[in-house]
């Protein structure tokens, strides 16, 4: 069973125009099966998983394109990342020959383009990159593509196709996560995810950095996933695994850079120097941060010391999701300040700054009680949601909507 992605449509419309176009990613969260799904019959397929593909890219790059043609769908490019020279060549060959280049090349890597270092100038003007995560709900659920919008009419216009559910419901979502192959089979959630730390540790890792501690790592990833919907504070992180703090921060960055953890960084302006710097992170796929935290089912995370961080972590990895589905980066913020005055998302548009509250029940008091620390920046403050339990959307105050989790 295939599920349909919302990013489909962008890739197809990309490669009308781009010659190259890449899709970034956590591992499994679907890339090579989406694009093998929508991809033209005469489009081939390889992987650089493949040893002797690999080999052949790595000493002879031109021989490596002779022998798969193109279009060409080339699977974990990362590995290999010399061939981007190489396809440069080739479209800009095509180019000045007056030939259409457009769809040449589709590419997919487990880690983030932008943070590859040297790769981006070799395509530069010629790539279209997307990031892909793991399931949204709008995907699991068949609801129609499209980024969420804080505006009060889009959440109205986007709950006409949402999914009513209840508390219970929700954290069983969270529980399972969006890893296509846990919503398409019966495979056994906590096996799944054994093996997927597994690969990731063995691949990934050792590909990205010389992490000679791989014990340590496991660690790292345990302590990061119990700290999702947390500030990041890189001493608290190397005084509890036994790593420097500087190799916490490389940590990071290896995390942030294979799509398994968003960083949300805190609102500034140079109005005010009263504003924390320090940015939070959520895993992205909620049921791997469950398992490597250890919560045995849904009804125990639900009731749990960690539900409200679970829930945070859901309703912003699942507004991210809708960012990425669309091709667009995930511009959003938080807002905490020296008082202590935190609002949990700010999603700035032009002049216009909507907060966002998250709270995992059906009518939170004083839900807007922060909200008035923004009137010190010069920008339109419009209503802001309360996304909870609620089971409409309706108006708390004039500046503030109760807003039903399913409109994510």
């Amino acid at each position: 069973m295939y599920i349909q992605r919302h990013l489909e449509q962008q890739i197809t419309e990309a490669s009308r125009y781009y010659p190259v176009v890449m899709v970034c990613g956590q591992r499994q969260v679907g890339k090579s099966t989406m694009l093998n799904h929508i991809k033209e019959p005469e489009r081939r397929y390889v992987t650089l998983d493949d040893g002797n593909a690999r080999r052949l890219a790595a000493t002879d790059p031109a021989l490596f394109f002779e022998t798969y043609g193109y279009p060409l769908l080339i699977d974990e490019f990362q590995r290999e990342p010399s061939i981007l020279l190489e396809m440069k060549r080739i479209v800009d060959e095509k180019a000045l020959a007056g030939e259409d280049a457009s769809g040449l090349f589709w590419l997919t890597g487990s880690q983030k383009f932008k943070m590859m270092q040297g790769v981006s100038e070799s395509l530069a003007g010629r790539v279209a990159v997307f990031d892909m995560s793991s399931l949204s709900a709008a995907e699991i659920e068949g609801r129609p593509a499209g980024m969420f919008n804080p505006d009060i009419d889009s959440v109205r216009e986007r709950l006409k196709h949402a999914v009513s559910k209840d508390v219970h419901q929700v954290y069983e979502d969270i529980f399972r996560g969006g890893m296509p192959k846990l919503r398409v089979t019966d495979l056994d959630r906590d096996r799944y995810y054994m093996d997927y730390m597994n690969t990731y540790i063995e691949r990934d890792i050792k590909d990205l950095a010389q992490v000679g501690k791989l014990n340590e790592f496991y660690d790292f990833l345990v302590f990061m996933a119990a700290r999702t919907g947390q500030q990041i504070k890189y001493e608290e992180i190397a005084g509890a695994v036994g790593v420097s703090s500087n190799t916490a921060k490389a940590w990071v960055a290896i995390l942030e850079r294979s799509g398994m953890i968003y960083i949300l960084r805190p609102y500034h302006s140079n109005l005010t120097k009263r504003l924390v710097k320090t940015p939070k992170v959520y895993f992205m796929d909620t049921g791997l941060a469950a398992y490597l935290c250890r919560w045995p089912d849904a009804h125990t995370l639900e009731s749990g010391a960690m539900d409200g961080a679970f829930f945070e972590t859901y309703v912003v990895t699942e507004i991210v999701k809708s960012c990425y589905n669309a091709g667009k980066p995930a511009d959003m913020f938080y807002y905490r300040d020296v008082d202590r005055k935190e609002i949990d998302l700010l999603m700035v548009k032009e002049n216009k700054m909507y907060p966002i509250e998250i709270k995992k029940g059906k009518a939170p008091n004083a839900p807007d009680k922060n909200f008035n620390a923004l009137n010190k920046f010069d920008m339109d403050i419009e209503p802001g949601l309360v996304i909870c339990m609620s089971d409409e959307l309706i108006p708390y105050n004039r500046r503030c909507w109760y807003c039903p989790v399913e409109a994510v």
